[in-house]
Formats: C-alpha cells, structure tokens, sequence
C-alpha cells in the first residue's frame, strides 16, 4: 500500500498567472527513494510542500485534487498534524532556523513530537553524526557557514525518524564528501524519501525513481535506469558532465590581491594566512569543505570584511553575490530590483535580465519567482553594474543543469571583461567554467593559492 498519494493535484498560487501544478498524480511506496527534477519555476518545490501540507494551508490559493500521506487528506489535516509523520528540509536552511543553539534547534522538532525527555539528547547527537556534523554541537546557529547550517537542518529532519522525508535541493551548499555521506545516510533509512536536486549525478546513483516535471506537469516517472536512458534522448544536461574550458586564459592585470590575510569571527579562526591573487581574464573556483572560510575570503576579497591582519589590494569596483540573494531583494518588480544598481536605468536592467533569460518576468514581483529563478535575477544585479571584481558563493544553487550549462557559458564567454572568483561545491561546474581552483582545507587551516 502506497505511503502518499498525490490524485490530479492541480494547484495556483494567490495572483499567479499560471497554475504552479497541473494534473499531477504520483504514488510513493515505503522505504524507496524517488528523485525529482525539472527547470527551475517547473514546480517540484510546490509539490513537496503539497506532500507536507504546506499547500494550501500554508500558502493559500486555489487547490484541486487530492493528497493523501500516511491515509490522512492534507486538506483536512494541518502540517502540525503530520509532524512526526512527514519531515522537510527547504531550499533556504536560513529560513528554516528558529533557535541560536544547533542541540536545541535539532531538539525542538522531538520536543514538539512528544519524545522522552531523556531519550532526546542521544537522538540529536546520533542525527548529528549522521549528517557529519557531530562537531558542531555545541555552537551557536548564527556562527554557522551555509553548508553547516544545512547539515543542522538534515540532522533536525532525520531525527524525527519520519515515514516520509521530503528534501529540496538538500545537497546544494555541502561540499563532496558531506553530500555522499548524508545521501549514503538517506539511502539506508526506513522511510519513503522524496528528493529535489539541481544536481542530480549524486541521488540517481540511489535512487528508485524518477519524476521529471515541467510546467508543472509529469512528463517522467519511471524506474531509475528507464530514466536515465530517457534523460539522455531527451534532457542531456540531466545525465552529461560539462566539459572545461578550451583554452588557458591570458594574463592580465591585477584586479584583487590577497597577502597573509587572517580573520576571525570573536574567538574562532575563519581565515589564516590567505595568499590569493585574481587577474582581469580569469575564472578560479573557490573550493573546500564546509566552514573552511570560503565565503570569509570572499568577503574579504569584495572589501565586505576587513582582515585583522594582512593586506588586501583591490583594484577597480567589486560586486558580490550572497549564498542566499533572496533574502536582500526589496522591490516589486523584477527590472526595478535589477536597475537599482545603475541608478534607475530600466534599458540596462532590462538587458541584464535578458542575459539571464528572464525578460518574460520584467514585471513580477522578485518573490513570486523560484528559487532558481531568484538565483539569476540576483545574478543580474550584479552583473548589470560591470564590476571588475565578480565573487559568486555558491551560484548554482537552486538552479537547473541546462541553466547552469547557459551560466558557465555566459562567464565563460565574459570572462575577458573582468577577475571573477566562483565559490562552489558543484564540482561538475567548477570543471566547466573555472582556469584555476583554490583549495581551502579545515577551518583555520591557510589557502592553498
């Protein structure tokens, strides 16, 4: 007997234009891991939620159809009611986050449950582990890098012990080894797991299914090898590695330069002894594990950080775009948002969200669009204001293979125009658009330049 079940859901945002969901019907079976992909704005965010009871009780609008997990009609029953029974990690582990201590954040989905008292502490430390994220249990959530704080968000799931765990993009700001120990983690537990990933290679070595979405419908669901035979006809980008760049790079100038650069947040070292130079004509990929001070030498390299020790020498203007963008948008349109780095001027915004291929949603509210979609309007943002300096942290997040493959292109080819530094854990991609990789070891440890 299936565990969920998902009749001709159909399903439309408040004010949308168009329905998020269309016709979908699927089934989950107990103890089988089922992957979900599609472009990003395709819907698969939407039917997690619906699976969680999030839809429609939490986002409104207008609902057909039927969800059932674990016999219960999500339309009757509330989210609160399926805690226990259904556990989510979300796209954004930032949003996600209610209290400053990681053993109390991890605790308070068991508490809420009803767990014994004294059956909770061994319970997170055991879900902690399994997401190799022991050591941090005794800091505070706002010290955490992204990956850190998503491994937290894994471990507050997995403790839950749920029939059905449903993950958005759950891999997206772990670095290698963490995203094959968690999914390695996932694969041996007793729950039906439900799974959206942007990079998909990891969770199709496990996986049981395959549900493609696009424009909010089904167009695949199939066993695993079915699937990735069909991927390779049909969506190439799915299953194919991205090639690496042709030609090495000239050399040209100096654009930010890096000398025994140190930095600390309170008592604990992020960055030591930095060596980093970045030229005009360059792509390097910015790479390491988790808390290794990636996004500290970032910011330090955009002039956002000032080291408390050390030399840093910019040349020319800086632009830097966040692991989580979405949480700095502020206007109600999305060439509004775009033009507020040039002063207003809608002609460059409009062009700059053309490159990013959204010139259909010039007039959206930036809120309204996906995660993915949110992605390369932030990535507008700072490409429109032609920096010499270009620091991403973690740009393929939430965004689709052929999005990314259109991404690596797009720098590639601009690449001449300015230094630009790609902090990432998507290897494939680092491959494809980076001439050089800088690898950062453990936290406190120095750059490898």
């Amino acid at each position: 007997m299936a565990l969920a079940r998902v009749d001709r859901l159909s399903f439309r945002y408040p004010d949308a234009a168009r329905a998020a969901l269309e016709d979908v019907s699927l089934e989950l079976e107990p103890g089988e891991l089922v992957l979900c992909l599609g472009p990003s704005g395709s819907g698969k965010s939407t039917l997690l939620r619906a699976l969680a009871g999030l839809v429609p009780h939490f986002h409104g609008g207008r609902f057909s159809g039927r969800v059932e997990v674990g016999g219960l009609d999500t339309r009757s029953t509330r989210p609160s009611e399926l805690a226990g029974t259904v556990a989510s990690v979300f796209q954004d582990p930032e949003d996600q986050v209610v209290l400053s201590g990681v053993e109390a954040e991890v605790a308070f989905g068991l508490e809420n449950v009803g767990t014994t008292p004294h059956l909770i502490g061994a319970r997170v430390r055991e879900a902690l582990a399994g997401v190799g994220a022991e050591h941090l249990l005794g800091r505070s959530t706002s010290t955490l890098s992204g990956g850190e704080l998503q491994r937290v968000c894994l471990a507050s799931a997995v403790a839950l012990g749920p029939r059905l765990l449903l993950l958005d993009e759950p891999t997206s700001q772990l670095d290698p080894d963490g995203a094959d120990a968690f999914l390695d983690l996932v694969q041996g537990l007793a729950t039906a797991v439900f799974v959206a990933e942007q990079r998909p290679a990891r969770v199709l070595d496990r996986a049981d299914r395959v549900v493609f979405l696009e424009d909010g419908r089904i167009v695949l669901d199939a066993r695993r090898d079915a699937a990735v035979r069909w991927l390779a006809r049909n969506r190439p980008a799915y299953v194919g590695d991205e090639a690496p760049p042709d030609e090495e790079p000239e050399p040209g100038e100096m654009v930010c330069r890096l000398a025994r650069v140190s930095f600390s947040y309170g008592e604990r070292l992020a960055v030591s002894g930095a060596e980093l130079e970045l030229r005009r004509g360059e792509v390097v990929a910015l790479v390491g594990p988790n808390g290794s001070g990636k996004t500290t030498l970032a910011k330090l390299a955009t002039g956002l950080l000032e080291p408390d020790s050390g030399l840093v020498e910019p040349s020319g203007r800086a632009a830097y775009l966040s692991q989580d963008p979405g949480r700095y948008l502020v206007c109600e349109r999305a060439d509004d948002e775009v033009a507020l780095g040039v002063g207003g001027d809608l002609r460059r915004a409009r062009g700059a969200l053309a490159r990013m291929g959204l010139s259909a949603h010039e007039a959206r509210h930036p809120r309204d669009l996906s995660s993915g979609e949110r992605e390369r309007l932030a990535l507008a943002c700072v490409l429109v204001t032609e920096p010499d300096l270009l620091v991403l942290d973690e740009p393929t997040r939430g965004v689709d293979p052929e999005r990314k493959q259109a991404l690596a292109a797009l720098l590639r080819r601009e690449a001449p125009m300015r230094a630009t530094l790609v902090v990432t854990h998507d290897s494939a991609f680092g491959r494809a658009v980076a001439d050089r990789t800088v690898s950062l070891g453990a936290a406190t440890e120095a750059v490898l330049a």
